[in-house]
């Protein structure tokens, strides 16, 4: 009975090693990835986005041993880069690198487009970003309340710069709504780049500027921080928060959350290739546990945080409810 029993045992034991075989066997057969791999990102090259995807590249190249090509397809506020992604081969050769909050969420909301948040799927939001608001060290302006005096009495004289369907653009719309002020007093002038927008207030083509902070260090001896939008003041900048800035004003603000930027795929591709959608994840939380990669990184002031897909996936939707109440303000 024992003798028999035993038998069973090892016959049932070798069927099970025989199926892991076939599994493993058919993943290895698999071999992903056989080829390049692109990046697309959702702006301009010298943005943030494209920064961060650019400085990741190589490192993300040598732990999953294959090449790493950053392609810009820039305009539309990222929703040309969104739908390049969909029309693609869902087959994990195609990654979307970007900054999707807010962009996502006003494409969705205010920019016609036809996907929804559910067809991406976030692999990991690396950096977290807040908005700046700062005129050109050389202008006359010395605080928020300068500055909206302007608007408000002497219209079309300040210019400002934006990237299209950014935080900072929604900021500073709202920020007019709620003083009074017809949008049409500023000389708003949207950028497909952070990268272009800084340029301008940095060489003074435009006096303001409503854009994310921490991508902004490359221009901090070219501009007077006026506020940042955050609950407390930070070390970081000089600068008080929004609502400090413009307390004699009456009013306050909500503080919106921040830009979040990183790495994402297609729903599609995540639930037809779960184990590449893994390869990809498991390499890039390797890539970004890398010490010589973290020490890059934060010299170039790039955010490298392992957030994982659950939590960033859960970021980027409670960032939609919160931007979908005030998404009509960047209707045009």
């Amino acid at each position: 009975m024992y003798t028999k029993f035993v038998k069973k045992t090892i016959k049932l034991a070798s069927v099970s090693l025989l199926g892991l075989g076939l599994i493993t066997s058919s993943m290895a057969a698999d071999n992903y990835p056989k080829k390049a791999i692109n990046v697309v990102v959702g702006f301009g090259i010298g943005g943030s986005a494209d920064r961060m995807s650019r400085s990741m590249s190589t490192f993300f190249s040598d732990e999953i041993e294959q090449r790493i090509k950053v392609i810009n397809k820039k305009g539309a506020g990222t929703q040309i880069a969104a739908n390049y992604i969909l029309k693609r081969p869902a087959d994990g050769y195609t990654v979307f690198g970007s900054t999707f909050a807010p962009y996502l969420a006003t494409t969705i909301l205010t920019g016609s487009a036809k996907y929804k948040l559910e067809d991406f799927s976030f692999i990991n939001i690396q950096w977290f970003d807040f908005e700046l608001l700062a005129v050109n060290k050389d202008t006359k302006f010395k605080s928020m309340i300068e500055i909206m005096e302007e608007i408000k009495n002497k219209p079309k004289t300040v210019k400002a710069a934006v990237v299209q369907g950014s935080g900072g653009h929604l900021i500073l719309n709202l920020l007019l709504k709620k003083y009074g002020v017809p949008l049409e007093n500023l000389n708003l002038v949207t950028y497909s780049s952070g990268g272009k927008a800084r340029t301008a207030v940095a060489g003074g083509q435009v006096d303001l500027i409503a854009i994310s902070a921490q991508g902004s260090e490359s221009i901090r001896e070219f501009i007077r921080p006026l506020a940042i939008v955050k609950d407390k003041r930070m070390k970081q900048w000089d600068a008080p928060t929004l609502n400090e800035a413009i307390s004699s004003l009456g009013f306050k603000l909500p503080v919106f959350p921040g830009s979040m930027r990183g790495f994402a795929v297609s729903t599609k591709f995540k639930n037809k290739y779960p184990e590449r959608f893994d390869i990809l994840t498991q390499a890039m939380k390797r890539t970004l546990a890398t010490k010589g990669v973290q020490k890059f990184l934060k010299k170039s002031n790039i955010g490298y945080t392992w957030t994982g897909p659950e939590k960033s996936n859960q970021l980027i939707k409670d960032s939609y409810d919160i931007f979908k109440e005030y998404a009509y303000l960047l209707k045009k």
